[in-house]
């Protein structure tokens, strides 16, 4: 009976690599197919895609405001601004506040269509008191008031919430009733004013549910009916935090746990959220760490450390891609591009870096315009290397067909090895038993990540697997 399991196994795995290849037109994997031109009809998702970036303020020191190439983008936001820790209003700190009154009327110099938005709170605020405002009324009612004053006396465009992150359940009712509250607002002051109403978003979490602490979930019909887009952060899936082991820490793919960006996505849409409210983060730095062995080098590998302190990102394990790539032309570094996650990394020494290069935006891009997303943005804008990222992303946008989604569904996946972090997998093999349906779910999985290979790889993948 095992070997007729196995011998249905491989043969459920080669008939669905099979309708991959042939009915679903798997597009190879290489980015720079200048013949490849989208035909496809135009859709509500795409017709004003957003293509957004974050600007924090205190990158001013090596990439001024009148730097941004803002042609590349139709949404910046200026990061951050915080609460004030006595009134609960938004206030800008006086070191950033001649930066900050400019910025709307610099970017613009560049491109007079960018919109630009006030970013509020971000990783380093103060989640508690975010908490605290949420909980009151009146302290909701000072916060929306003091944040569309801040955004019409400066010339924004609209307003995005940073609050890293709602902690319980009680924070995700107070969350929805500030939405709620906020939308109604900026409704009211448009009608008074005349103007056009300020845009509201949210910077989220790259899943729907939270994994840590108490469970909870976003409240999805008060996000959809209130805010113009959220702004899904898909990274940040592995680093320093854990030092033991390597990781691809904006993992398109990872059949080994829920870190990934096509789980947190596919998380997002199966709640009911509509698509063109998404818009799909992808990170403009690299991850690293300090190897345990050199000759060890995969995704996954052992490691010791957090890496090296850089000049101008200033912290350990932490690289901008400006910072990976003069790294790896200064050491000669060995780059790979991971085809089962779609993430590059590199390594020098015992240095190893996780990281997004052309390629794997130019996929990514196309992930998210494949599920009819709104578009993307990157963190942070300042962090890019001769524009060539934001560039990549924006020409991959305008390349790509959106391709017929039948079903939003994720890719539910096989139990976590021991160093992910302590999230909550599916078990179906962590006890290590043969159950049929934990095998054909972990095909599964494996045949959704197959999906963003190239063709060239599936036929002999194919054969393996059925002389296996």
């Amino acid at each position: 009976m095992a070997v007729m399991d196995s011998f249905g196994l491989h043969l459920f795995i080669i008939i669905s690599l099979y309708n991959a290849l042939v009915c679903n037109a798997i597009v190879p994997s290489s980015p720079s197919m200048d013949s490849w031109e989208c035909s496809c009809a135009a859709t509500a998702s795409n017709t004003n895609p957003v293509r957004a970036g974050y600007w924090p303020w205190d990158a001013n020191s090596y990439m001024p405001t009148w730097n941004i190439n803002a042609s590349l983008y139709t949404h910046l936001f200026y990061a951050f601004v915080d609460l004030d820790n006595q009134t609960f209003t938004v206030t800008v700190p006086q070191e950033q506040q001649q930066i900050f009154e400019g910025f709307s009327a610099t970017v613009q110099e560049v491109n007079s269509s960018v919109k630009t938005l006030i970013s509020i709170g971000g990783g380093s605020s103060n989640a508690t008191l975010f908490s605290i405002m949420a909980s009151n009324s009146s302290l909701r009612k000072s916060f929306i008031d003091s944040s569309i004053a801040l955004a019409r006396d400066n010339g924004f465009h609209g307003l995005d919430l940073d609050w890293e992150f709602p902690a319980t359940r009680t924070d995700m009712d107070n969350f929805g009733y500030l939405l709620d509250e906020w939308r109604d607002k900026v409704h009211l002051e448009a009608l008074t004013s005349g103007l056009e109403p300020l845009l509201l978003t949210a910077a989220v979490y790259f899943s729907e549910h939270f994994f840590d602490g108490e469970s909870r979930d976003y409240p999805i019909q008060i996000i959809a009916d209130n805010l113009d887009w959220i702004n899904v952060m898909c990274f940040d899936y592995h680093g320093s935090w854990d030092t033991s082991h390597t990781g691809a820490h904006s993992a398109l793919y990872d059949v080994t746990s829920h870190l990934s960006t096509n789980y947190g996505i596919g998380s997002w849409l199966d709640s009911g959220i509509p698509p063109n409210k998404v818009v799909m983060g992808i990170p403009m730095y690299g991850r690293s760490w300090m190897l345990k062995n050199k000759e060890k080098v995969r995704i996954g590998s052992p490691a010791v450390a957090a890496g090296p302190r850089q000049r101008l990102s200033n912290q350990t394990g932490f690289m901008m891609f400006s910072e990976v790539d003069h790294f790896i032309r200064k050491h000669n570094a060995t780059v790979v591009i991971d085809n089962f996650t779609v993430s590059a990394y590199c390594y020098a020494g015992d240095v190893w870096i996780s990281y997004d290069d052309k390629e794997t935006v130019d996929l990514k891009t196309k992930f998210a315009k494949d599920r009819g997303l709104l578009g993307y943005f990157f963190w942070a804008v300042s962090y890019d290397h001769n524009w060539t990222l934001s560039t990549q992303a924006s020409d991959a946008w305008d390349r790509y067909c959106i391709h017929e989604q039948k079903s939003h569904s994720f890719i539910s996946p096989v139990a976590a090895p021991s160093y992910s972090p302590s999230l909550s997998p599916s078990t179906g093999w962590q006890d290590g038993s043969s159950n049929i349906g934990a095998m054909v779910g972990s095909a599964r999985s494996i045949i959704y990540t197959f999906s963003s290979l190239s063709t060239s790889y599936l036929l002999p993948i194919a054969i393996i697997l059925l002389l296996g």
